[in-house]
Formats: structure tokens, C-alpha cells, sequence
């Protein structure tokens, strides 16, 4: 993927992704203070505290940098699950016949038909507030969309001629699948895990901004949560808790942007398959 034939908004995801990546690898270094260190309480912004302090006395932009360590870690964590699990279900989907098939496409209908946030919610709260759950959660039911894709790339590749001379030749079907198949959804798949990662990060901040996130590590919507209930809100604090709304907002913008692309790159690539010598 060449930058200089990247369109504008996608140069433009790929560089708040870059530069969210970047924050999150280095924020020791980034962040002007420790996040144990205490100052004044409520601190309005100034020269040594840029978005002042929160009402225990923790600087603000050190919270925000390093936040997005666990905001970005869930959503590519929770996207990884989802992808692979999508990827594989939407393949056996797409190739195999019979009651695989029929089995599959039921269950990915039922799954999709399930309101996905208010049951996120009820198993967050049966679970517990942790992040490995909260990963768990999200990834096993953000897997549907994906899927679907697949499976449809999946059955255009399955009746074309190169894959019926591979039948004829005797090839087993793990093979075609794995060396011919896989390769040929690759890019479908890379497009909805961007996409999935956007999704994942939005689902943890909601889960955390009503209470149901880890407490022992502290993300964007952490952060909101906590300045709902410590004042921020009611004192308008904006500095408190509009910085950690737009981190959410331009941290999904850039990898919806990247995704868009990505998604538009596979539809125009649909009918030139990759075929492995």
C-alpha cells in the first residue's frame, strides 16, 4: 500500500492511527508526569498542567496517554477474536455444503438478530469488571459481520474455474482452502478487522462509562466514567470530560476512515483472485 496513492481521508486515518499507536508505545515518555503523581485538586488547565488536574489531583493528559494504551489494547485485542473467529466461521460457511453450511448460516443468523449491546451489558455485569471479560465479550459477538463478508468473497471463489481444476485434480479441500482460498479473502478480512477494532473501542467505552469496565486500569471511557460521577459534568469541567470524548472520537474516526478504504479496495479487487503457483 503505497502513500502516495492513498486517497485523502485514508492518509488522513492512517495518521491519527499512526500518531495513536505512537502515544500508546511511548507514553512514559510522552507523559509529563507519573499517573500516581497527586497535585491540587480540580486545577484549572495551565502552563504545567495542560488540561489541569481531576478532583483527586491527577494531571489529566497524563490519564489521556495513557489510557490509550488500554483503549487501543481491548480494541485490537477484541477485533483479533472477532476477525478470526469471523474469518473461519465465514470460509466453512462459504465453501462447505451440507449441514456445515446450513449449521453455520444458522448460527450466524441467530447471533445477528441478538441485540448486542444489552446483552454485552448483561454479561459484563455476570462476569465482572475486568479486561480480558470485557475483550471475551466483545469479540464474541462482533464476529457476525465479518463472517458474512467472507462467506459471500468465499462462495464467488468457489465456482470459479481454478478452483474446479483444483477439485478435478484431487487436491483436498484443506488445501484449496488454506493455500488458494484464505489468501484470495485476506483483504476482506483485513478490512473488517480495521473496521472491528473502531467498533471494539466504542463497545469498551460504553461499558466503561456506565461503571462495568476494569477499575485497575483506566481508559478513555474511564475517564468519563469517573468524571460523571466526580463532579465534572455537573461543573463543567470540559477540560475533564470532553478530552477523553474526542481521544474516542478520533481514535475510531481514523481507523473507520483506514477501513472504508480498505473495504472499498477489496469490492474493486472482487474478481482478480490471487492464484498460489
Amino acid at each position: 500500500m503505497s502513500l502516495n496513492r492513498l486517497p485523502v481521508p485514508a492518509l488522513y486515518g492512517l495518521l491519527l492511527l499512526s500518531a495513536l499507536t505512537l502515544t500508546a508505545l511511548f507514553a512514559p515518555l510522552l507523559a509529563p508526569y507519573s499517573p500516581a503523581e497527586r497535585f491540587t485538586p480540580f486545577m484549572a488547565p495551565s502552563v504545567a498542567h495542560l488540561l489541569g488536574c481531576d478532583d483527586i489531583g491527577h494531571d489529566i493528559l497524563t490519564q489521556l496517554i495513557y489510557a490509550s494504551r488500554v483503549s487501543l489494547s481491548v480494541g485490537v485485542a477484541a477485533a483479533i477474536t472477532s476477525a478470526g473467529i469471523g474469518a473461519a466461521a465465514g470460509i466453512l460457511a462459504g465453501y462447505c455444503r451440507g449441514w456445515l453450511a446450513h449449521g453455520l448460516n444458522g448460527l450466524i443468523d441467530i447471533v445477528l438478530l441478538i441485540p448486542v449491546l444489552p446483552l454485552m451489558i448483561a454479561l459484563a455485569a455476570y462476569l465482572g469488571p475486568s479486561l480480558g471479560n470485557i475483550i471475551i465479550i466483545i469479540g464474541l459477538l462482533g464476529w457476525c459481520s465479518t463472517a458474512r463478508v467472507v462467506q459471500a468473497r468465499v462462495l464467488q471463489l468457489r465456482d470459479l474455474p481454478f478452483i474446479e481444476a483444483l477439485r478435478v485434480l484431487g487436491i483436498p479441500g484443506h488445501q484449496i482452502v488454506l493455500k488458494h482460498i484464505a489468501p484470495n479473502v485476506m483483504e476482506v478480512i483485513a478490512a473488517k478487522f480495521i473496521l472491528a477494532v473502531a467498533q471494539a473501542m466504542l463497545s469498551e467505552a460504553a461499558l466503561s462509562f456506565i461503571g462495568l469496565g476494569d477499575p485497575l486500569s483506566l481508559s478513555w471511557g474511564g475517564i468519563l466514567y469517573y468524571a460523571f460521577h466526580r463532579g465534572g459534568f455537573v461543573n463543567n469541567l470540559w477540560n475533564w470530560y470532553l478530552t477523553p470524548g474526542l481521544c474516542i472520537a478520533l481514535a475510531t474516526l481514523g481507523f473507520t476512515l483506514l477501513g472504508f478504504y480498505l473495504e472499498k479496495s477489496s469490492r474493486e479487487n472482487n474478481y482478480q483472485p490471487l492464484v498460489e503457483e
